[in-house]
């Protein structure tokens, strides 16, 4: 009985060595593999791509920013942003933040089609837009009564800034005709020809309007 015990004694911490041995010899090339992944993925990988990015499309890749003729930074192509007076084309309707056109809370109003608020909106929209607008030909086009997924959808349809072009004309002085030509000469047209609609950029459109026919006094811009 003292031989197996005392070979007990000496066995079991020759095994724990033998179990820490095998786990620190385990936990070594996981280590290894997951610093190695880390340094590739997290760092190697992403700076290696901004550089291309940085190389074949750097306006994209800083965010895609628009200054007006004086240089200054007044937003970017990809994010709506509202505009207000008479003299400016507007964006669709917003429901990201509490204000709307807010970048840091995009989101839809997640109204279904059944819902009476949706439908109350709508309706004011509509009726706000009438009045707006009261040269305007038909009724306006949905996306201008609706807001977008994201509530920043940059763009309208040709015929939703058309659909504006009096009330432009009139607040500016200037011939209806010579706003629709500068809504066509920056119309884009589909991707590769087949993806999307053709559309309008409305902060390259309301630039342009300044460039073009001088800002007015007294209107207001951006919010």
């Amino acid at each position: 009985m003292r031989n197996i015990a005392t070979a007990e004694r000496v066995t079991m911490p020759e095994t724990r060595a033998e179990e820490k041995e095998g786990l620190f010899h385990d936990l070594v090339p996981s280590i290894r593999a997951a610093a190695v992944t880390l340094v590739l993925t997290g760092l190697a990988y992403p700076l290696f791509m901004t550089g291309i990015a940085q190389v074949l499309f750097p306006h994209r890749a800083n965010g895609s920013l628009v200054a007006d003729t004086a240089g200054k930074v007044v937003g970017s192509e990809l994010l709506a942003q509202g505009f207000a007076g008479a003299a400016y084309f507007h964006p669709r309707p917003s429901a990201a933040g509490e204000k709307g056109y807010d970048p840091l809370a995009s989101s839809g109003s997640n109204l279904g089609p059944t819902s009476k608020k949706l439908h109350d909106q709508a309706a004011a929209q509509l009726e706000a837009l009438t009045k707006e607008n009261p040269g305007a030909s038909g009724s306006p086009p949905v996306e201008l009564v609706t807001a977008s997924g994201s509530g920043l959808d940059p763009h309208l349809s040709p015929a939703g800034a058309l659909w504006q072009v009096p009330r432009i004309a009139k607040a500016r002085g200037v011939e209806p005709s010579r706003v629709q030509s500068l809504v066509e000469d920056l119309t884009e047209g589909r991707d590769l020809g087949i993806l999307g609609e053709p559309r309008v950029n409305v902060l390259n459109l309301n630039l342009a309007l300044n460039a073009r026919f001088g800002a007015p006094s007294g209107a207001a811009a951006a919010k």
